[in-house]
Protein backbone atom coordinates (compact mmCIF):
# COMPACT_ATOMS: atom_id res chain seq x y z
CA UNK A 1 0.00 0.00 0.00
CA UNK A 2 1.29 3.70 -0.54
CA UNK A 3 1.04 6.00 2.23
CA UNK A 4 0.52 9.07 -0.01
CA UNK A 5 -1.96 11.60 1.27
CA UNK A 6 -4.47 10.39 -0.40
CA UNK A 7 -4.44 7.00 1.10
CA UNK A 8 -3.71 8.48 4.41
CA UNK A 9 -6.54 10.86 4.74
CA UNK A 10 -9.07 8.13 3.00
CA UNK A 11 -7.75 5.66 6.61
CA UNK A 12 -8.25 8.57 8.97
CA UNK A 13 -11.69 9.62 8.06
CA UNK A 14 -12.66 5.66 7.72
CA UNK A 15 -10.48 2.99 9.31
CA UNK A 16 -12.10 1.73 12.46
CA UNK A 17 -7.94 1.57 14.15
CA UNK A 18 -7.37 4.89 13.54
CA UNK A 19 -11.47 5.78 14.59
CA UNK A 20 -9.95 4.40 18.02
CA UNK A 21 -6.65 6.12 18.84
CA UNK A 22 -8.47 9.53 17.52
CA UNK A 23 -11.54 8.79 20.26
CA UNK A 24 -11.74 10.32 23.28
CA UNK A 25 -12.98 7.67 25.24
CA UNK A 26 -10.00 5.65 23.72
CA UNK A 27 -8.23 4.83 27.26
CA UNK A 28 -11.21 3.14 28.12
CA UNK A 29 -12.07 0.87 25.32
CA UNK A 30 -8.37 -0.27 24.53
CA UNK A 31 -7.96 -1.11 28.30
CA UNK A 32 -11.49 -2.77 28.69
CA UNK A 33 -11.24 -5.04 25.46
CA UNK A 34 -7.72 -5.78 25.86
CA UNK A 35 -8.75 -7.42 29.41
CA UNK A 36 -11.77 -9.13 27.94
CA UNK A 37 -10.45 -10.57 24.98
CA UNK A 38 -6.57 -10.84 23.93
CA UNK A 39 -5.44 -10.94 27.51
CA UNK A 40 -7.48 -14.37 28.05
CA UNK A 41 -7.28 -15.05 24.35
CA UNK A 42 -11.39 -15.56 24.47
CA UNK A 43 -12.75 -15.18 20.61
CA UNK A 44 -16.26 -14.61 21.68
CA UNK A 45 -18.19 -12.94 24.88
CA UNK A 46 -22.11 -13.27 25.08
CA UNK A 47 -23.75 -9.96 26.01
CA UNK A 48 -24.75 -10.68 29.24
CA UNK A 49 -21.13 -11.19 30.57
CA UNK A 50 -19.73 -8.11 28.58
CA UNK A 51 -22.07 -6.28 30.19
CA UNK A 52 -21.27 -7.30 33.58
CA UNK A 53 -17.99 -6.94 33.29
CA UNK A 54 -17.99 -3.25 31.56
CA UNK A 55 -20.07 -1.75 34.56
CA UNK A 56 -17.74 -3.41 37.39
CA UNK A 57 -15.08 -1.72 35.03
CA UNK A 58 -17.21 1.76 35.04
CA UNK A 59 -17.80 1.35 38.73
CA UNK A 60 -14.35 1.29 39.03
CA UNK A 61 -13.69 4.76 37.23
CA UNK A 62 -16.35 6.27 38.26
CA UNK A 63 -15.24 5.69 42.36
CA UNK A 64 -11.72 6.84 41.10
CA UNK A 65 -12.45 9.51 38.98
CA UNK A 66 -15.54 10.81 39.66
CA UNK A 67 -19.64 10.14 38.75
CA UNK A 68 -19.70 12.37 35.83
CA UNK A 69 -17.37 10.16 34.07
CA UNK A 70 -18.89 7.90 31.72
CA UNK A 71 -22.25 8.64 32.82
CA UNK A 72 -24.10 5.82 30.45
CA UNK A 73 -24.93 2.07 30.66
CA UNK A 74 -22.85 -0.60 29.88
CA UNK A 75 -25.26 -1.90 27.33
CA UNK A 76 -25.26 1.81 25.51
CA UNK A 77 -21.52 1.56 24.92
CA UNK A 78 -21.19 -1.83 23.56
CA UNK A 79 -24.18 -0.92 20.88
CA UNK A 80 -21.73 2.30 19.93
CA UNK A 81 -18.23 0.37 19.76
CA UNK A 82 -20.24 -2.09 17.43
CA UNK A 83 -22.16 0.35 15.34
CA UNK A 84 -21.26 0.74 11.66
CA UNK A 85 -19.40 4.02 12.51
CA UNK A 86 -16.97 2.80 14.78
CA UNK A 87 -16.83 -0.94 14.08
CA UNK A 88 -14.69 -2.08 16.84
CA UNK A 89 -16.68 -4.76 18.04
CA UNK A 90 -18.53 -7.43 16.35
CA UNK A 91 -22.28 -8.25 17.12
CA UNK A 92 -23.83 -11.30 16.06
CA UNK A 93 -26.19 -14.35 17.30
CA UNK A 94 -24.58 -17.44 17.18
CA UNK A 95 -26.03 -20.59 15.83
CA UNK A 96 -29.37 -21.67 18.38
CA UNK A 97 -29.17 -18.40 20.68
CA UNK A 98 -30.95 -15.83 21.33
CA UNK A 99 -28.25 -13.70 23.38
CA UNK A 100 -26.36 -11.59 21.28
CA UNK A 101 -22.34 -12.28 21.51
CA UNK A 102 -19.72 -9.56 20.90
CA UNK A 103 -15.99 -10.50 18.99
CA UNK A 104 -13.25 -8.10 18.15
CA UNK A 105 -12.62 -6.91 14.74
CA UNK A 106 -9.08 -7.38 13.13
CA UNK A 107 -8.75 -3.54 13.13
CA UNK A 108 -9.00 -2.86 16.44
CA UNK A 109 -6.87 -6.25 17.33
CA UNK A 110 -3.99 -4.53 15.09
CA UNK A 111 -4.79 -1.16 16.96
CA UNK A 112 -4.74 -2.77 20.53
CA UNK A 113 -1.39 -4.88 19.40
CA UNK A 114 0.96 -1.59 18.04
CA UNK A 115 -0.45 0.30 21.00
CA UNK A 116 1.22 -2.41 23.63
CA UNK A 117 4.30 -2.32 21.54
CA UNK A 118 4.71 1.07 22.16
CA UNK A 119 5.42 0.63 25.35
CA UNK A 120 8.70 0.00 26.14
CA UNK A 121 9.99 -3.69 27.15
CA UNK A 122 12.55 -4.65 29.68
CA UNK A 123 14.47 -7.37 27.45
CA UNK A 124 14.43 -7.07 23.59
CA UNK A 125 15.65 -10.29 22.05
CA UNK A 126 17.42 -9.87 18.85
CA UNK A 127 19.33 -13.34 18.76
CA UNK A 128 16.62 -15.64 18.22
CA UNK A 129 14.86 -13.88 15.61
CA UNK A 130 17.80 -13.57 13.40
CA UNK A 131 18.48 -17.49 14.06
CA UNK A 132 14.92 -17.78 12.60
CA UNK A 133 16.03 -15.31 9.45
CA UNK A 134 18.67 -17.71 8.33
CA UNK A 135 16.80 -20.68 9.11
CA UNK A 136 13.75 -19.20 6.63
CA UNK A 137 15.98 -18.31 3.96
CA UNK A 138 18.03 -21.41 3.69
CA UNK A 139 14.56 -23.41 4.13
CA UNK A 140 13.67 -20.96 0.77
CA UNK A 141 16.99 -21.41 -0.84
CA UNK A 142 16.60 -25.19 -0.36
CA UNK A 143 12.56 -25.97 -1.18
CA UNK A 144 13.40 -23.71 -4.53
CA UNK A 145 16.43 -26.27 -5.99
CA UNK A 146 15.80 -28.14 -8.71
CA UNK A 147 19.23 -30.13 -9.24
CA UNK A 148 18.92 -33.20 -6.84
CA UNK A 149 22.97 -33.45 -6.26
CA UNK A 150 22.76 -29.85 -4.86
CA UNK A 151 20.08 -31.07 -2.43
CA UNK A 152 21.93 -34.39 -1.86
CA UNK A 153 25.52 -32.06 -1.05
CA UNK A 154 23.45 -30.17 1.45
CA UNK A 155 21.78 -33.11 3.22
CA UNK A 156 25.04 -34.64 3.32
CA UNK A 157 26.61 -31.62 5.22
CA UNK A 158 24.04 -31.19 7.84
CA UNK A 159 24.21 -34.91 8.10
CA UNK A 160 28.20 -34.49 8.82
CA UNK A 161 27.20 -31.32 11.55
CA UNK A 162 24.77 -33.60 13.19
CA UNK A 163 27.05 -36.06 13.55
CA UNK A 164 29.93 -33.72 15.02
CA UNK A 165 27.62 -32.67 17.41
CA UNK A 166 26.98 -36.61 18.19
CA UNK A 167 30.44 -36.93 18.73
CA UNK A 168 31.01 -33.82 20.90
CA UNK A 169 28.30 -34.51 23.48
CA UNK A 170 29.50 -37.94 23.85
CA UNK A 171 32.78 -36.44 24.93
CA UNK A 172 31.36 -34.93 27.60
CA UNK A 173 30.67 -31.06 25.80
CA UNK A 174 27.35 -30.92 26.31
CA UNK A 175 26.35 -27.24 24.87
CA UNK A 176 23.14 -25.51 27.09
CA UNK A 177 21.02 -22.10 26.41
CA UNK A 178 22.03 -19.41 28.55
CA UNK A 179 19.47 -17.81 30.48
CA UNK A 180 19.44 -14.86 28.01
CA UNK A 181 18.91 -17.47 25.20
CA UNK A 182 16.31 -19.21 26.95
CA UNK A 183 14.23 -16.02 27.29
CA UNK A 184 14.90 -14.35 24.24
CA UNK A 185 13.29 -17.47 22.13
CA UNK A 186 10.12 -17.41 24.31
CA UNK A 187 9.88 -13.93 24.26
CA UNK A 188 9.77 -15.14 20.31
CA UNK A 189 7.19 -18.10 21.01
CA UNK A 190 5.00 -15.68 23.22
CA UNK A 191 4.66 -13.01 20.07
CA UNK A 192 4.29 -15.70 17.45
CA UNK A 193 1.30 -17.17 19.32
CA UNK A 194 -0.43 -14.44 19.55
CA UNK A 195 0.03 -12.82 16.24
CA UNK A 196 -1.28 -16.61 14.60
CA UNK A 197 -4.49 -15.55 17.14
CA UNK A 198 -4.68 -12.64 15.10
CA UNK A 199 -3.94 -14.18 11.64
CA UNK A 200 -6.61 -15.94 12.66
CA UNK A 201 -9.35 -13.84 13.48
CA UNK A 202 -8.45 -12.08 10.25
CA UNK A 203 -8.90 -14.88 7.84
CA UNK A 204 -12.21 -15.52 9.35
CA UNK A 205 -12.87 -11.98 8.94
CA UNK A 206 -12.01 -12.23 5.33
CA UNK A 207 -14.20 -15.47 4.35
CA UNK A 208 -17.27 -13.36 6.85
CA UNK A 209 -16.96 -11.06 4.23
CA UNK A 210 -17.39 -13.21 1.38
CA UNK A 211 -20.46 -14.80 2.90
CA UNK A 212 -21.90 -11.41 3.31
CA UNK A 213 -21.54 -10.42 -0.57
CA UNK A 214 -23.12 -14.15 -1.62
CA UNK A 215 -25.71 -13.08 0.95
CA UNK A 216 -26.57 -9.34 -1.00
CA UNK A 217 -25.81 -11.17 -4.37
CA UNK A 218 -28.49 -14.03 -3.34
CA UNK A 219 -30.83 -11.17 -2.10
CA UNK A 220 -30.81 -8.99 -5.05
CA UNK A 221 -30.17 -11.50 -7.50
CA UNK A 222 -32.97 -11.53 -10.29
CA UNK A 223 -31.60 -13.50 -13.24
CA UNK A 224 -30.63 -17.57 -14.04
CA UNK A 225 -30.00 -19.50 -10.62
CA UNK A 226 -27.06 -21.63 -12.63
CA UNK A 227 -25.15 -18.12 -13.12
CA UNK A 228 -25.37 -17.10 -9.77
CA UNK A 229 -24.03 -20.55 -8.70
CA UNK A 230 -21.54 -20.86 -11.30
CA UNK A 231 -20.39 -16.79 -9.54
CA UNK A 232 -20.68 -17.60 -6.11
CA UNK A 233 -19.01 -20.67 -6.77
CA UNK A 234 -15.51 -19.07 -8.66
CA UNK A 235 -15.55 -16.67 -5.89
CA UNK A 236 -15.32 -19.27 -3.06
CA UNK A 237 -12.74 -21.33 -5.19
CA UNK A 238 -10.44 -18.27 -5.89
CA UNK A 239 -10.46 -17.57 -1.98
CA UNK A 240 -9.46 -21.42 -0.81
CA UNK A 241 -7.14 -21.53 -3.74
CA UNK A 242 -5.57 -18.18 -2.86
CA UNK A 243 -2.38 -17.83 -1.13
CA UNK A 244 -4.18 -17.16 2.47
CA UNK A 245 -6.24 -19.86 1.70
CA UNK A 246 -4.09 -22.55 0.48
CA UNK A 247 -1.87 -21.51 3.88
CA UNK A 248 -4.53 -22.03 6.32
CA UNK A 249 -5.01 -24.98 4.91
CA UNK A 250 -1.59 -26.78 5.34
CA UNK A 251 -1.59 -24.85 8.93
CA UNK A 252 -5.08 -26.72 9.80
CA UNK A 253 -3.60 -29.94 8.21
CA UNK A 254 -0.72 -29.65 10.89
CA UNK A 255 -2.29 -29.08 13.80
CA UNK A 256 -5.14 -31.31 13.48
CA UNK A 257 -2.72 -34.10 13.28
CA UNK A 258 -3.27 -35.59 16.91
CA UNK A 259 0.67 -36.67 17.57
CA UNK A 260 1.34 -33.08 16.44
CA UNK A 261 -1.09 -31.98 18.91
CA UNK A 262 0.79 -34.52 21.74
CA UNK A 263 4.16 -33.14 20.92
CA UNK A 264 3.11 -29.59 21.02
CA UNK A 265 1.60 -30.32 24.47
CA UNK A 266 4.86 -32.06 25.76
CA UNK A 267 6.86 -29.10 24.38
CA UNK A 268 4.97 -26.22 25.93
CA UNK A 269 5.02 -28.23 29.58
CA UNK A 270 8.72 -28.77 29.49
CA UNK A 271 9.21 -25.29 28.65
CA UNK A 272 7.05 -23.73 31.22
CA UNK A 273 8.96 -25.63 33.82
CA UNK A 274 12.32 -24.23 33.22
CA UNK A 275 13.34 -22.31 36.10
CA UNK A 276 14.33 -19.71 34.18
CA UNK A 277 11.32 -19.27 32.47
CA UNK A 278 9.20 -19.84 35.62
CA UNK A 279 10.52 -17.01 37.13
CA UNK A 280 9.27 -14.94 34.68
CA UNK A 281 5.80 -16.03 35.37
CA UNK A 282 4.43 -16.69 31.81
CA UNK A 283 0.36 -16.49 31.29
CA UNK A 284 -0.74 -19.51 32.09
CA UNK A 285 -2.78 -19.66 29.05
CA UNK A 286 0.33 -20.35 27.42
CA UNK A 287 0.37 -23.77 28.32
CA UNK A 288 -2.96 -24.61 25.91
CA UNK A 289 -2.21 -21.75 22.85
CA UNK A 290 -2.58 -24.71 20.21
CA UNK A 291 -6.71 -25.26 21.46
CA UNK A 292 -7.09 -21.85 21.27
CA UNK A 293 -5.62 -21.67 17.65
CA UNK A 294 -8.08 -24.68 17.14
CA UNK A 295 -10.55 -23.21 18.77
CA UNK A 296 -9.87 -19.93 16.47
CA UNK A 297 -9.50 -22.56 13.81
CA UNK A 298 -13.13 -24.05 14.20
CA UNK A 299 -14.67 -20.97 14.21
CA UNK A 300 -13.03 -20.36 10.18
CA UNK A 301 -14.14 -23.25 9.23
CA UNK A 302 -17.85 -22.93 10.65
CA UNK A 303 -17.70 -19.57 8.48
CA UNK A 304 -16.91 -21.41 5.51
CA UNK A 305 -20.04 -23.78 6.24
CA UNK A 306 -21.95 -21.19 6.99
CA UNK A 307 -21.01 -20.41 2.75
CA UNK A 308 -22.24 -23.65 2.14
CA UNK A 309 -26.00 -23.84 3.86
CA UNK A 310 -26.42 -20.31 2.33
CA UNK A 311 -26.11 -21.72 -1.20
CA UNK A 312 -28.35 -24.86 0.07
CA UNK A 313 -30.75 -22.30 1.67
CA UNK A 314 -30.73 -20.47 -1.99
CA UNK A 315 -31.61 -23.65 -3.90
CA UNK A 316 -33.98 -25.02 -1.84
CA UNK A 317 -35.61 -21.28 -1.95
CA UNK A 318 -35.44 -21.05 -5.68
CA UNK A 319 -37.21 -25.16 -5.62
CA UNK A 320 -39.93 -23.57 -3.92
CA UNK A 321 -40.62 -20.20 -5.71
CA UNK A 322 -40.41 -22.31 -9.10
CA UNK A 323 -42.94 -24.61 -8.12
CA UNK A 324 -45.05 -22.25 -6.47
CA UNK A 325 -44.65 -20.29 -10.17
CA UNK A 326 -46.18 -23.60 -11.84
CA UNK A 327 -49.00 -24.14 -9.14
CA UNK A 328 -50.05 -20.24 -10.13
CA UNK A 329 -50.10 -20.65 -13.73
CA UNK A 330 -52.23 -24.05 -13.51
CA UNK A 331 -54.72 -22.14 -11.31
CA UNK A 332 -54.92 -19.24 -13.56
CA UNK A 333 -55.25 -21.46 -16.69
CA UNK A 334 -58.31 -22.84 -13.96
CA UNK A 335 -59.41 -20.03 -13.39
CA UNK A 336 -59.98 -18.57 -17.43
CA UNK A 337 -61.24 -22.55 -18.25
CA UNK A 338 -64.18 -21.41 -15.47
CA UNK A 339 -64.87 -17.83 -16.77
CA UNK A 340 -65.43 -19.27 -20.20
CA UNK A 341 -67.03 -21.57 -19.57
CA UNK A 342 -70.93 -20.57 -20.57
CA UNK A 343 -69.43 -18.94 -23.58
CA UNK A 344 -70.37 -20.95 -26.93
CA UNK A 345 -67.01 -19.90 -29.03
CA UNK A 346 -68.12 -18.95 -32.56
CA UNK A 347 -66.76 -20.66 -35.37
CA UNK A 348 -64.23 -23.69 -35.98
CA UNK A 349 -62.16 -23.43 -32.73
CA UNK A 350 -60.71 -27.11 -33.07
CA UNK A 351 -59.53 -29.45 -35.07
CA UNK A 352 -58.51 -33.22 -34.91
CA UNK A 353 -56.86 -35.13 -37.28
CA UNK A 354 -56.17 -38.02 -39.01
CA UNK A 355 -60.08 -39.17 -39.53
CA UNK A 356 -59.01 -41.86 -41.19
CA UNK A 357 -60.15 -46.01 -40.18
CA UNK A 358 -58.07 -47.57 -38.16
CA UNK A 359 -58.15 -51.16 -40.12
CA UNK A 360 -56.85 -54.43 -38.27
CA UNK A 361 -56.55 -57.64 -40.27
CA UNK A 362 -58.09 -60.80 -38.77
CA UNK A 363 -54.92 -62.86 -39.01
CA UNK A 364 -52.96 -60.47 -37.10
CA UNK A 365 -54.79 -60.68 -33.74
CA UNK A 366 -53.13 -63.29 -31.30
CA UNK A 367 -55.00 -66.67 -30.94
CA UNK A 368 -56.99 -67.94 -28.17
CA UNK A 369 -54.65 -69.95 -25.63
CA UNK A 370 -56.96 -71.57 -23.44
CA UNK A 371 -55.72 -70.89 -19.44
CA UNK A 372 -54.31 -73.73 -17.77
CA UNK A 373 -55.92 -74.90 -14.17
CA UNK A 374 -54.04 -75.78 -11.21
CA UNK A 375 -54.28 -79.03 -9.97
CA UNK A 376 -54.56 -79.33 -6.25
CA UNK A 377 -53.85 -82.61 -4.68
CA UNK A 378 -55.68 -83.77 -1.28
CA UNK A 379 -52.66 -84.42 0.42
CA UNK A 380 -52.31 -84.23 4.43
CA UNK A 381 -49.20 -82.43 5.53
CA UNK A 382 -46.72 -84.11 7.93
CA UNK A 383 -45.04 -82.40 10.57
CA UNK A 384 -40.78 -82.81 9.26
CA UNK A 385 -38.44 -84.09 11.20
CA UNK A 386 -35.39 -83.58 9.26
CA UNK A 387 -31.86 -81.80 11.28
CA UNK A 388 -31.83 -78.27 9.96
CA UNK A 389 -28.98 -75.26 11.52
CA UNK A 390 -31.26 -73.04 12.72
CA UNK A 391 -28.44 -71.19 14.53
CA UNK A 392 -28.53 -69.04 11.48
CA UNK A 393 -31.83 -67.43 12.72
CA UNK A 394 -30.25 -66.38 15.83
CA UNK A 395 -26.35 -64.87 14.33
CA UNK A 396 -28.08 -61.76 12.84
CA UNK A 397 -26.01 -58.89 14.07
CA UNK A 398 -27.27 -55.31 16.10
CA UNK A 399 -25.57 -52.61 16.75
CA UNK A 400 -25.00 -51.23 20.15
CA UNK A 401 -25.17 -47.24 19.11
CA UNK A 402 -25.36 -46.42 22.83
CA UNK A 403 -21.90 -48.32 23.13
CA UNK A 404 -20.25 -46.44 20.43
CA UNK A 405 -21.62 -43.03 21.76
CA UNK A 406 -19.67 -43.89 24.99
CA UNK A 407 -16.79 -45.09 22.99
CA UNK A 408 -16.48 -41.60 21.86
CA UNK A 409 -17.24 -39.89 25.32
CA UNK A 410 -14.64 -41.42 27.28
CA UNK A 411 -12.11 -41.12 24.64
CA UNK A 412 -12.63 -37.21 24.73
CA UNK A 413 -12.57 -36.70 28.38
CA UNK A 414 -8.53 -36.27 28.07
CA UNK A 415 -8.65 -34.58 24.78
CA UNK A 416 -10.75 -32.24 23.00
CA UNK A 417 -10.92 -33.89 19.58
CA UNK A 418 -10.52 -36.92 17.91
CA UNK A 419 -10.40 -38.76 14.60
CA UNK A 420 -12.48 -41.83 13.70
CA UNK A 421 -9.03 -43.22 12.59
CA UNK A 422 -7.40 -42.70 16.27
CA UNK A 423 -10.65 -43.89 17.70
CA UNK A 424 -10.97 -47.38 15.92
CA UNK A 425 -7.23 -47.55 17.08
CA UNK A 426 -8.34 -47.71 20.70
CA UNK A 427 -11.42 -49.47 19.85
CA UNK A 428 -11.21 -51.58 17.07
CA UNK A 429 -14.21 -52.80 14.46
CA UNK A 430 -15.82 -56.05 15.86
CA UNK A 431 -18.94 -55.76 13.26
CA UNK A 432 -16.79 -54.80 10.41
CA UNK A 433 -19.03 -52.46 8.39
CA UNK A 434 -22.01 -52.21 9.94
CA UNK A 435 -19.97 -50.74 12.86
CA UNK A 436 -18.55 -48.63 10.80
CA UNK A 437 -21.64 -46.98 9.08
CA UNK A 438 -23.41 -46.49 12.68
CA UNK A 439 -20.53 -44.33 13.53
CA UNK A 440 -20.79 -42.17 10.67
CA UNK A 441 -24.71 -41.82 11.90
CA UNK A 442 -23.60 -41.03 15.12
CA UNK A 443 -21.52 -38.22 13.61
CA UNK A 444 -23.36 -36.89 11.03
CA UNK A 445 -26.19 -36.09 14.03
CA UNK A 446 -23.57 -34.92 16.05
CA UNK A 447 -23.54 -30.89 15.53
CA UNK A 448 -20.19 -30.61 16.68
CA UNK A 449 -18.56 -33.48 14.82
CA UNK A 450 -16.84 -32.30 11.12
CA UNK A 451 -15.94 -33.97 8.05
CA UNK A 452 -12.85 -33.15 6.22
CA UNK A 453 -13.84 -33.83 2.62
CA UNK A 454 -10.06 -32.96 1.79
CA UNK A 455 -8.55 -35.92 3.37
CA UNK A 456 -9.01 -39.35 2.95
CA UNK A 457 -8.34 -42.10 5.23
CA UNK A 458 -8.24 -45.90 5.06
CA UNK A 459 -10.04 -47.85 7.39
CA UNK A 460 -9.23 -51.46 7.72
CA UNK A 461 -10.98 -54.47 9.82
CA UNK A 462 -10.86 -58.16 9.48
CA UNK A 463 -14.33 -60.07 8.49
CA UNK A 464 -15.33 -63.12 10.63
CA UNK A 465 -13.30 -65.19 7.73
CA UNK A 466 -10.09 -63.48 8.68
CA UNK A 467 -10.15 -61.32 5.49
CA UNK A 468 -9.15 -57.97 5.77
CA UNK A 469 -11.27 -55.57 4.66
CA UNK A 470 -10.63 -51.68 3.45
CA UNK A 471 -12.59 -48.84 2.89
CA UNK A 472 -11.87 -44.80 2.22
CA UNK A 473 -13.40 -42.27 3.38
CA UNK A 474 -13.21 -38.37 3.97
CA UNK A 475 -11.95 -38.13 7.70
CA UNK A 476 -14.19 -37.76 10.36
CA UNK A 477 -13.45 -35.61 13.39
CA UNK A 478 -15.01 -35.71 17.13
CA UNK A 479 -15.54 -32.35 18.93
CA UNK A 480 -15.93 -32.56 22.97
Amino acid sequence: MSLDFATLDSLRRNHPGWKLLLADSAPLVVSFLHRAFIEPNIRSLSQSDLIESLEDELYALRERLGADVFPRRAQDYLNEWASNDRGWLRKFYPEHSDDPHFDLTPSTEKTIVWLDNLTARAFVGTESRLLTVFDLLRQLVQGSETDPQVRIEELQKRRDEIDAEIRSILAGNLPLLDDTGIKDRFQQFVALARELLSDFREVEHNFRSLDRRVRERITLWEGAKGALLDEILGQRDAIADSDQGRSFRAFWDFLMSQSRQEELTSLLDQVLRLPTIAETRPDKRLARVHYDWLDAGEHTQRTVAQLSQQLRRFLDDQTYLENRRIMNILRSIETQAVAVRGTQPEGQFMSVGDLGASIEMPMERPMYWPSRKPVIADRILQTGDADLEVQVLFSQIVIDKAKLAAQIRQALQNRNQITLLALLEMYPLEHGLAELVSYLQLASENPKALFDEEQIEPVTWKDKNGNLRTAEMPRVIFVR
